[in-house]
């Protein structure tokens, strides 16, 4: 679902879905840690914040709307004193952008204080919520986690592992979660392994993030990734590890190394950075060009065109230069302004592009609007040639696990063959990684990872028709 702030047009990117974070360290100043936590994972949600504390008694929360810095000020974080802490950055996949469904999510219920915050989609949602509310569930917010916390404190008759274990079985779709209660922490990993999370250790305690880049930036020491269906307890013995239910065949999401994750973090064995380097360099192989230089559209096309540059022999540039400091963008409904908020973004160098024939790489292209911005920008900054090369396949089906990749009717690959598009973008060359290409590149492994967005294969059954993209009840 699209955020508010951008409502006036689509999204011409995947949007990043949610993370979260979790730590059991007694002694640190568990608030602060994740606030830094939450900052390395801001990349998956600039939409709302919000961090739960422990201290034995109760959990105390803080949220709000905007990103970590915006919703932590002052002394917000000295109040939140305790043991135990989780902590989340939100984009909005199911439910809208407003207050009530920032997370973590904080309830009482017949054995206390528990907090939970969510990373993905459940796809069997206006099924599991219509059995609910009919016998008599309450909610408050649009969110499917809601669904979750409601389910988790019905089957929490002996143990909150017990009851996560009966919600593997009811609940359908992606989902990694991180739980406090009033004395721990537990973290949970959906069966197909949709989203990921991993384990890492800090002085005498434990951490879980979304992201490995989250435990370094901390201090925190990588041990392993959550395995798929898996239940982890943090309190003062340590972790212990509950096997839930696992599928056959796992379904890591491919995109998070063609798009999402950060460069430097590492998911499931393999580096970010070093498969999109990979991705580069089978794109070269796949796809040679006649060109002068390679340049990246940044920050995520950055290390495929490094690829693309060190097996193709052809010089890498940086022919774009993107402002960093730009934060998030309210894109205006006028056409000038639109493209204003384009080159704010994104400023071509003349001095490297004139009179160039430019291989351009990408990681994806999802509607193609800003393609035919950034091609427009190169030719008017001298560019003699511009070949749009593509690191992921045609992006051609939407997701239901988390991302936000638009309606189907929205993605260009999907309406348009090959030539039309290199057509429509004023390209003079276009091409994409294949997926056997791109599947390749974790062979080596024997990664298992969902591929639905290219080619429609969905590991678990998505929702009717008339269900897609409305997933709660709002």
């Amino acid at each position: 679902m699209l955020n508010e702030v951008s409502s006036f047009v689509l999204p011409d990117k995947p949007v990043e879905e949610c993370g979260v974070f979790g730590i059991y360290t007694p002694g640190l100043e568990v608030a602060k840690v994740t606030y830094y936590g939450l900052y390395a994972l801001q990349h998956r949600g600039q939409e709302s914040a919000g961090i739960a504390v422990a201290d034995g008694r109760q959990v105390q929360l803080h949220k709000g709307m905007g990103l970590v810095p915006e919703v932590f000020t002052g002394n917000s974080l000295d109040q939140l004193t305790g043991h135990a802490a989780i902590g989340h950055v939100r984009y909005s996949t199911t439910g809208s952008s407003q207050p009530l469904n920032a997370q973590p999510l904080v309830f009482r219920y017949a054995k206390g204080m528990m907090g939970l915050a969510h990373n993905g989609n459940l796809t069997n949602i206006t099924e599991l919520r219509a059995q609910l509310c009919a016998t008599g569930s309450v909610f408050q917010s649009s969110t499917d986690s809601e669904v979750l916390v409601n389910l988790i404190a019905r089957y929490n008759a002996n143990s909150l592992e017990e009851a996560l274990m009966k919600c593997m079985i009811d609940v359908k779709g992606a989902y990694s979660l991180v739980i406090i209660s009033e004395d721990c922490v537990y973290a949970a990993r959906d069966p197909h392994g949709f989203r990921p999370l991993c384990l890492g250790q800090l002085g005498e305690g434990y951490v879980v993030a979304s992201e490995s880049c989250a435990l370094t930036t901390v201090g925190a020491t990588f041990v392993r990734d959550v395995a798929p269906g898996e239940i982890l307890r943090l309190d003062r013995k340590g972790v212990t590890s509950t096997q839930g239910f696992r599928a056959q065949n796992p379904a890591h999401c491919i995109f998070e190394y063609i798009y999402f994750a950060r460069p430097d973090s590492t998911m499931d064995s393999f580096n970010v950075n070093r498969v999109r380097r990979e991705m580069g360099r089978q794109l070269a192989r796949e796809y040679p060009v006649e060109a002068d230089i390679v340049i990246p559209v940044p920050d995520s096309g950055t290390a495929a065109a490094r690829g693309y540059a060190e097996e193709s022999g052809i010089p890498f540039e940086e022919g774009l230069m993107k402002n960093r400091y730009i934060g998030r963008t309210f894109i205006q409904p006028t056409q000038q302004l639109r493209e204003i908020a384009v080159r704010l973004k994104l400023n071509p160098v003349r001095e490297v592009l004139e009179g160039k024939r430019v291989v351009m790489v990408d990681d994806s292209i999802v509607r193609g609007t800003t393609s035919q911005k950034i091609v427009a920008m190169l030719r008017a900054a001298g560019a003699k040639e511009v070949h749009l090369c593509v690191s992921s396949p045609p992006v051609m089906r939407s997701c239901y696990y988390g991302i936000d990749t638009s309606d189907e009717k929205e993605l260009i690959a999907a309406k348009q063959p090959l030539e039309e598009i290199c057509k429509a973008i004023n390209a003079d060359g276009l091409h994409y990684l294949s997926l056997e290409g791109l599947l390749e590149i974790f062979s080596s492994k024997g990664g298992h990872f969902c591929t639905a967005c290219f080619d429609g294969r969905y590991p678990v059954e998505i929702p009717k028709p008339r269900e897609a993209g409305k997933f709660s009840l709002e």
